[in-house]
């Protein structure tokens, strides 16, 4: 396993058992917004901006709020960044420091912090991820074009067809997980540098028998700042799942006897 980065106020001991784990880039007009509402949801959570050293002051938005090292935190990455990096050295981060749960989420406001204390009651529910979903149940997707949304559902039943991830959503980015999931993983099982890193978790997470569950959800398009997907990431994840597909081929037998894991819908 990889070492976690030094964080601010690394002596700090979590005194809620959730975090929220914000991997950013460029996040300005976005980030105080966020972490004002997720502080303020009827739940008790602590959150972990993971910065890849932003050049518009995001970084410094952080470590100026009021509850900067006290439920806010701020990781900077330097070296080697992406979206992959962050998101595991932010479960890492909050794994070492005791959190019962890490929920990952993007800073864009596409992922609704009110959803949360939902992903949060499907865990205490008995389910090892609870994953935000957009097509479970019905399609809920806001302000996106019809190209977007059909290349959307096409990934999701592309990325089902090849990888055997039985989800309604499985490229959705925005979940709660047990930190038992997180240490169970094994971190050099994952080759991608952007958002295939997603499927890549849910793939292991399934094959070596958690509990999925699926929450419907709202995804909203952001209002404001500008998408970081791009062709060459939409390219890398299509790639990353022929992988997969060849992996679970040819690794059936690394993972336990037993099923892969029962993903099922959670109101």
């Amino acid at each position: 396993m990889a070492a976690i980065p030094t964080v601010k106020a690394d002596d700090a001991r979590a005194e809620a058992s959730a975090l929220v784990v914000v991997p950013v880039y460029n996040e300005a007009t976005n980030v105080t917004k966020l972490i004002n509402s997720l502080l303020a949801l009827p739940v008790r959570l602590d959150v972990l901006i993971v910065d890849d050293n932003s050049p518009d002051g995001t970084g410094a938005l952080v470590r100026s709020h009021a509850e900067f090292s006290s439920r806010v935190f701020l990781l900077t990455r330097e070296g080697e960044r992406g979206f992959a990096k962050a998101c595991r050295d932010g479960f890492q981060w909050g794994v070492a420091r005791g959190y019962a749960v890490c929920v990952e989420m993007d800073a864009d406001f596409s992922h609704d912090p009110a959803d949360i204390p939902r992903l949060l009651a499907a865990i205490e529910g008995g389910a090892d991820i609870a994953l935000g979903s957009r097509y479970v149940d019905g399609i809920r997707v806001i302000n996106w074009p019809a190209r977007r949304l059909l290349l959307s559902l096409f990934a999701g039943a592309y990325t089902r067809f090849f990888s055997g991830i039985n989800l309604s959503d499985p490229t959705s980015g925005f979940k709660a997980v047990r930190s038992q999931v997180l240490r169970a993983t094994d971190w050099s099982q994952f080759t991608a540098d952007g958002y295939g890193f997603i499927i890549e978790f849910h793939f292991h997470a399934s094959r070596n028998g958690f509990r999925i569950a699926e929450v419907p959800i709202v995804f909203t398009e952001r209002r404001r700042g500008a998408s970081k997907m791009s062709f060459k990431i939409m390219l890398e994840s299509a790639l990353r799942v022929l992988r997969l597909a060849s992996y679970r081929a040819t690794h059936w037998r690394s993972y336990p006897a037993h099923a892969p894991a029962e993903s099922f819908h959670y109101a």
